[in-house]
């Protein structure tokens, strides 16, 4: 609670340096903020063309208004959660490691720049995840299960940032730590059920509950919530309620109280 309390101490801080940050993505650009729907535009055609034109993939589940079948919204609905949590943990190691000038000058909280990281990154996926609804609503897909959507976006931020935290110190003190971060994000990506249904996953194999052991990944767990607002319609079990909140808040606790550990000393190590 002192860190959380810290933390909100230097919210004007965390402000300006995400009002920078925001400023400097696309300085000197043509299209200036068209690139935050471009890139992801991008990303979403290819995956479309891929796998909903070339392999023939449909969405695993019937839309909430029975007849829409539009391979590629399905894809985003799962596309722009995963694009918010790699967001803000690779962006969080990059912030603290740019942040070692400053913070050689003057005191304050080394959270901040990881923190102000995950709003710049907040607003994109709000953005993203935004069009998503307009399209949705204008297909009549979209239900009451939307109100659920504000949980969504708390619970992502909470366990994103806490994993993001927990990294970035590490990486000050072992550099491999931003490498082994991107070979794991690719695994992870295709380890979560977003190109794929997780029913295409054998409920076993080898001997093991295969299905079973990928829905344990928080990820698939919060794909699965976005497309239950976004596509079916439909509100997650109660199961799934308790488990996403308890691993979500466990997750940024963790990450906070390893951060504040490891962060001590970190202005020399910079």
């Amino acid at each position: 609670m002192t860190a959380v309390t810290q933390l909100w101490a230097y919210r004007n801080l965390i402000y300006n340096l995400a009002q920078r940050e925001l400023r400097s993505r696309y300085k000197k650009s043509l299209l200036g903020w068209l690139w935050s729907l471009i890139n992801p535009a991008s990303t979403l055609l290819i995956y479309s063309l891929v796998f909903g034109y070339f392999l023939k993939q449909k969405p695993a589940e019937p839309a909430a208004n029975g007849h829409t079948e539009v391979y590629a919204l399905y894809l985003f609905a799962g596309l722009w959660v995963w694009n918010y949590f790699n967001g803000t943990v690779v962006g969080a190691i990059a912030a603290l490691q740019q942040s070692g000038p400053l913070l050689n000058k003057v005191y304050f909280p080394p959270a901040c720049p990881a923190v102000a990281n995950t709003v710049t990154v907040l607003l994109q996926a709000v953005i993203e995840s935004g069009i998503l609804a307009v399209v949705m609503l204008l297909l009549g897909n979209l239900g009451w299960s939307v109100l659920l959507y504000p949980l969504l976006i708390v619970l992502i931020t909470l366990f994103s940032l806490g994993i993001g935290l927990a990294l970035s110190v590490y990486n000050v003190y072992y550099r491999d730590v931003n490498y082994l971060v991107g070979i794991g994000m690719n695994l992870l990506f295709y380890a979560t059920p977003i190109i794929y249904p997780i029913t295409a996953i054998p409920e076993q194999a080898a001997g093991l509950p295969l299905r079973a052991i990928f829905e344990l990944n928080p990820i698939a767990q919060f794909v699965a919530w976005s497309r239950d607002i976004f596509w079916a319609g439909t509100w997650p079990s109660a199961a799934s309620f308790a488990a996403v909140i308890a691993v979500s808040v466990l997750t940024f606790v963790v990450g906070l109280a390893i951060f504040n550990r490891k962060s001590l000393d970190i202005a020399q190590e910079l």
